[in-house]
C-alpha cells in the first residue's frame, strides 16, 4: 500500500467534500487523513486529503488525471498530487553562518526532515567542512558586484541538473533573482529575525539591544520578488530583559531562526501548506 497526498482549492460551492470521498471510494481508496478550510471572505474552499492505495507511478498518473478530468473541470479547482514515498529534493543556499545549517543536514540525515539534499549552494567557502561531514556535494558561487548573472546561470544549472523541487535559503546573504523565484514559485524558503522594520542594516540585535526591547521574533516565508514580504509560513518568539547583553540577544535569536526555519521546512516538505492570495494556509 502506498500513500498519495492530495492538495486542492477552488471556490466554495456545495458538494466539494462528497463529491472527492466518494471519488477516492469508488477507485479503492482508503481515506486515512481529510481536513478543510473555507476562507469566507474570498469564498474559498481548501483541502488537504492523505489516501491509501494501490499506487504504482501508473495508477498514481491515472488517478491524477481522472480526477482532474472529472472533478477539476467541475469545481475549478487547482490540484497538487503527491506520493508521500518520492521525497522532494531540497537544495541548501547558506553563506557564512551555521546554526540553520547544522539543524537542517541533523534533521534531514536522522530522518526527521523527510527530503533529500542533493547539494549545498554557498558564496562562501566558511562551510564546506560541513557539507563534507555530512558527505553532500558543496558548490562555492563566489557573487560580487559584476559577475551575479554569471554566478546565477551557475546555480539555475545545478537546479536543473539534480531536479531540484525546492530550495532553503538557510541565512543565505544574498537577493534570490526572480528568474530563480519564477522557476520556483512558493518553493523557497527564507528564514530571518523579526525586528524589520524597525531595526534594518548590518547590526539589528546591537540595535534591538540598545533600544531595549522585550521580544526577539523570528519569520520563516516563501520569498518573492518584493524583499521579505512573501507569504509566512511559521514564526515565534522568545522574551528577553534589561539582563541579557548583545551576545544574549544573538544567541537567542540565532536559536529561534533555526527552530523557526525547521518549523517551515518540515511543514513543507510532508505536504501541508497551501498558498493563496500572498498568505498561507498550513495543515496540521
Amino acid at each position: 500500500m502506498k500513500r498519495l497526498i492530495l492538495l486542492m482549492h477552488c471556490p466554495d460551492r456545495k458538494g466539494i467534500i462528497a463529491s472527492v470521498t466518494s471519488f477516492i471510494h469508488e477507485r479503492n481508496g482508503n481515506i486515512v487523513y481529510i481536513d478543510q478550510y473555507v476562507d469566507r471572505i474570498q469564498e474559498a474552499f481548501f483541502m488537504r486529503i492523505e489516501v491509501e492505495g494501490n499506487y504504482d507511478l501508473s495508477n498514481f498518473e491515472k488517478f491524477k488525471s481522472s480526477f482532474e478530468n472529472d472533478l477539476g473541470s467541475l469545481f475549478k479547482m487547482s490540484c497538487s498530487f503527491y506520493l508521500v514515498d518520492i521525497l522532494p529534493k531540497m537544495a541548501v543556499f547558506v553563506s557564512k553562518y551555521d546554526h540553520c545549517l547544522y539543524d537542517i543536514l541533523a534533521q534531514q540525515s536522522s530522518g526527521k526532515l523527510s527530503c533529500t539534499i542533493p547539494f549545498i549552494i554557498s558564496n562562501h567557502k566558511d562551510l564546506e567542512q560541513i557539507a563534507k561531514q555530512f558527505d553532500i556535494p558543496f558548490y562555492y558561487i563566489p557573487i560580487y558586484k559584476n559577475n551575479k548573472k554569471e554566478a546565477e546561470e551557475k546555480q539555475l544549472d545545478l537546479l536543473k541538473k539534480y531536479s531540484v523541487d525546492c530550495i532553503v535559503l538557510a541565512r543565505y546573504m544574498q537577493i534570490v533573482s526572480s528568474r530563480i523565484i519564477d522557476i520556483y514559485p512558493s518553493k523557497i524558503i527564507n528564514i530571518h529575525h523579526s525586528f524589520l522594520p524597525a531595526f534594518p542594516g548590518a547590526k539589528p540585535y546591537h540595535s534591538a539591544f540598545n533600544r531595549g526591547v522585550k521580544i526577539i521574533g523570528a519569520t520563516s516565508h516563501y520569498i518573492t520578488e518584493e524583499l521579505d514580504a512573501g507569504p509566512i509560513i511559521e514564526q515565534d518568539i522568545i522574551r528577553v530583559s534589561h539582563g541579557h547583553e548583545v551576545k544574549d540577544f544573538i544567541s537567542k535569536g540565532q536559536d529561534l531562526e533555526r527552530i523557526v526555519l525547521l518549523r517551515a521546512l518540515k511543514l513543507h516538505c510532508e505536504r501541508k501548506i497551501m498558498t493563496y492570495n500572498n498568505k498561507t494556509i498550513v495543515f496540521n
